[in-house]
Order: C-alpha cells, then sequence, then structure tokens
C-alpha cells in the first residue's frame, strides 16, 4: 500500500495501472497542410484538456496543424497543473527529456501554458532555459504574437489574468477525441478561496460564458454525431449569466435544462459541483430530465468541521450531510456520488480524521479522489498554517480512507449486480478486442462482449459481476 499511495496521486474507478499511464494527453494529427506542427501534452484536469483544445483552435487561425509526434514539431506545449508538487515535478523532468529536440532543432520552440505558468511566471524563464514562452489560462488569444516574438529571438510571456475571458466565441478543436463524449468549459475561475488550492491564483476570478454560446457549443457536438458532453467548471453551480439588456437571467439549473432539452439521446454530464452551493432546484431538474446523468462529483475534502473551517470551505459537516440527503431523496439511492478528500491537513488530529472516515461510511462514495496534503506555494495554507502532521501519519491516513472507499466500491457496485444499465460505448476494453466498454448513468465503467455493438451506441446490459473499479455483463439487445 505504501508503494501506492507513493506512486498515486489519487485512486478513482481506474486500476492503478491505467491511472499512472493517464497522466497527460497528446495532441492528436490534424492534417490540413498548414505550414507548421503544433504538439501539445495536456496535464491535470479536464479543465486543462478543454484549454488545450482552445489553443489548438487558436494557433490553426495562426497556421498550425497538430502532431501526436513531438519530432515533428515546430512548436511544443506543455499545458501544465500546479495542484500539487508532484504535478510540477512531472513537467520539470519533462523539460529536461525535451533538450534533447532543442538540440536537433535550434528553431523549435518551447512553450510553457496554464496554472503553472500562471504561479511561477518569469522564474520559469530563468529556471528552466530551454523555455522559450510561458503563458497564463486567460492569455491564450495573445499566442501568435507571443510565437512571432519567439521567432524574432525574444523570450515571451503573458499571465494577465482577466475577469471577462470566457473564449466564448472560440470553437475548439477537439483532441482525443473518440467522437462520443467532449467537454463543454461553461465557466473559468473559481471565487472560493479554498486555502490549500492554488486555483484562484493561478485561472482567476470566478466568470460565466455567454449561455447561448454554450448551447451553440453544445448543438455543434450534436450534429457532429457526439452523444454525451460534460459541462466544465471548477464550481458549476455557482454558473450565472445575465444579458446585456438585462433580460434574461440563467442559473446553473436553467442552463442544464437548456442543454438537455436539445436531443433527448445526448447524455448531460457536469462536474465540479460545490457543497455550499449545489441547490434543490439543480437536483430537481435532474430528475425531470432522463438524458442528465444522475451522478454528482461533491468532494468533501474533511469529515470535520474545524478542518473545514481552516480549508475555508465555507460549509459544514451538516451541511454537507443535508445536501447528500437531499440527493438521496429527490434523485434516489441509485445516484452516484463521488469525492475528493485529503488526509493530513494542518493540525488534523486523529479524532479529527476518524470524522472523515465516518463521513465516508454515511454517503457511500461510489469512489474519490483521495490525497494526503501537500503544501502548495502561495496559497492561504501555506501562509497562515503550519503543515505539522508527519509524512508517515499522513500515508497512514490516506491508506485508511483508500480501504475504506475500495470497500464502500465494491459494496455499491453489489449493489449493482442483477439490473440492467443503459450503458453508452466508448471502445474497446482496456483488456480486449472481443470486450467493449462503456459507461452507465453513474458514470461506473461496464465491460461486456462486443458482438455487433459499435462504439457510439447505447446498449442495454445485465450486469452479473463487478469489481472494485468494473461492472461486467452482457448485452440483451
Amino acid at each position: 500500500m505504501d508503494t501506492l499511495i507513493q506512486s498515486l496521486d489519487f485512486i478513482d474507478n481506474r486500476t492503478p495501472e491505467q491511472a499512472m499511464a493517464c497522466d497527460f494527453k497528446v495532441t492528436e494529427e490534424t492534417n490540413t497542410g498548414k505550414n507548421r506542427k503544433l504538439y501539445i501534452e495536456s496535464y491535470g484536469c479536464q479543465m486543462n484538456y478543454s484549454d488545450s483544445e482552445i489553443v489548438s483552435s487558436i494557433m490553426a487561425e495562426d497556421g498550425f496543424d497538430t502532431t501526436s509526434k513531438i519530432e515533428e514539431a515546430d512548436v511544443i506545449f506543455l499545458n501544465t497543473c500546479s495542484i500539487r508538487e508532484k504535478a510540477e515535478k512531472t513537467v520539470r523532468d519533462r523539460l529536461k527529456q525535451i533538450k534533447q529536440y532543442k538540440k536537433k532543432n535550434r528553431d523549435l520552440q518551447v512553450g510553457i501554458l496554464g496554472c503553472m505558468a500562471e504561479r511561477l511566471k518569469k522564474s520559469l524563464l530563468e529556471e528552466e532555459k530551454i523555455v522559450d514562452l510561458v503563458v497564463g489560462p486567460d492569455a491564450y488569444r495573445d499566442l501568435p504574437n507571443l510565437i512571432n516574438q519567439v521567432d524574432e529571438g525574444q523570450k515571451a510571456v503573458n499571465v494577465i489574468l482577466s475577469r471577462e475571458e470566457t473564449y466564448a466565441d472560440i470553437n475548439p478543436v477537439r483532441l482525443n477525441s473518440n467522437g462520443i463524449s467532449a467537454f463543454v468549459s461553461i465557466m473559468r475561475g473559481c471565487d472560493n478561496m479554498c486555502s490549500f488550492c492554488v486555483v484562484p491564483f493561478t485561472r482567476g476570478r470566478e466568470r460565466s460564458r455567454d449561455a447561448h454560446s454554450v448551447i451553440r457549443e453544445a448543438q455543434s457536438l450534436i450534429d457532429a454525431g457526439y452523444k454525451e458532453v460534460t459541462l466544465l467548471g471548477q464550481n458549476v453551480d455557482s454558473y450565472k449569466w445575465t444579458s446585456e439588456d438585462g433580460t434574461e437571467f440563467v442559473n446553473f439549473a436553467k442552463l442544464l435544462e437548456m442543454v438537455a432539452k436539445l436531443d433527448k439521446n445526448l447524455r448531460v454530464r457536469f462536474s465540479t459541483s460545490h457543497p455550499k452551493d449545489i441547490t434543490d432546484e439543480v437536483l430537481h431538474t435532474m430528475k425531470k430530465y432522463d438524458n442528465i446523468c444522475k451522478y454528482i462529483h461533491l468532494p468533501v475534502q474533511s469529515g470535520n468541521n474545524r478542518i473545514l473551517e481552516l480549508m475555508n470551505r465555507t460549509y459544514t459537516r451538516e451541511w454537507y450531510m443535508n445536501r447528500v440527503n437531499a440527493i438521496r431523496e429527490i434523485l434516489g439511492e441509485e445516484c452516484g456520488i463521488s469525492s475528493d478528500m485529503i488526509a493530513g491537513f494542518c493540525s488534523e488530529t486523529e479524532e479529527e480524521h476518524l470524522d472523515t472516515l465516518t463521513m465516508m461510511d454515511f454517503v457511500q462514495y461510489d469512489y474519490s479522489y483521495m490525497f494526503f496534503y501537500s503544501e502548495r506555494p502561495g496559497t492561504l495554507a501555506a501562509r497562515k498554517l503550519e503543515d505539522d502532521v508527519p509524512l508517515e501519519i499522513k500515508k497512514r491516513r490516506l491508506a485508511e480512507i483508500i480501504e475504506k472507499q475500495r470497500e464502500t466500491s465494491l459494496n455499491r457496485n453489489k449493489l449493482d449486480i442483477g439490473k440492467v444499465h443503459k450503458v453508452l460505448v466508448e471502445g474497446f476494453s482496456k483488456k480486449s478486442d472481443s470486450e467493449l466498454m462503456g459507461r452507465n448513468d453513474q458514470n461506473k465503467v461496464v465491460v461486456f462482449p462486443k458482438k455487433n455493438f459499435q462504439p457510439g451506441q447505447y446498449v442495454n446490459v445485465f450486469v452479473n459481476d463487478c469489481s472494485v473499479g468494473t461492472l461486467f455483463g452482457e448485452a440483451i439487445d
């Protein structure tokens, strides 16, 4: 278990091997005859993957095709994450590997995009000599100009954060797409200021996209044959948009309904919800539309009130439990709930750790992303709190959380045995080309014999077995 904790930052419904194989995503080929080649590696969260699609669109307008082969690239971008120290170390190690390409091609440009760029700014150019440009999440429209500066022999930096930028008018180039599922960013930034988190400092203040631009993007995906969209935001429940003339107001529940009504065959998901903001209106909207998936990612972080206050989560244990009760009452026991949890936050006692374990018993999460606390420079916790829980205790507490989640995930999956699940087929299973995999309404992976079914189809699958992270069954169509 100790080796597992050191090698993984989270455990979810994938196997450890699958998780470690998915540390980053790489651009795919778009050979349209443009003069230059762009290669992007995207690290971290789905917001970063979505941003890389925006970057690819902007760069396409400036004469770049994308490539999946780093050795063919004229420009290499690493779209980075700063949420944990390991994420930044991974990027620095990758830059050491990229030096070989720079030696072979003196005209090769290397850029750092995203949260790491925003956090470290100009110091990245001094620390990493092969880096030519550093660009924050709100400055991607400036990339063509910055590329020109590098072409002229200069280093280039733009890390200005914006209170308005949402990239609403940019049609993303879909990368790493299976042509079935896609992400649609509905807002940017975060106002919550959780004491452990760098996001407000790296992605700026919260702002919501024009609701009509979200609908246009979703409709374009439907027209292109996509069967599922996930609405993305750091805190989707605080989405709010008002038209310039003040005649329209759209909150998240309304936006969710607008997307669901586009096509009854379009599956709609969303991530991430904040416990302080998720409303009964959202839950009733989910219940009203069959094509809105009955699954909610609701990070708890800790089950103890004192720790939640130190984390500046702005809700209590009791409030969180109230929201879980509302989910169960409105959407039923079968609604999937997942979470994020941090073990060993500043000054956490053994009794407070036990409160997290009892919260897990209460909620019965389907799966979780679990970490031990790692102090991030610049956060409120780094400035005001002491990281005083010994590493070995953090690891032991995390191991206990992981073990409990494994037990809970298995028990939750066992409840699905003997039931028929509507599965959207995404592709072949990891282990065999004779099996297909897809996800059910609750975002669980379901594996079943291929027969004559194809990716993109909805298939009714009778589940007859399960593991901690996967359901297994037979198609009954």
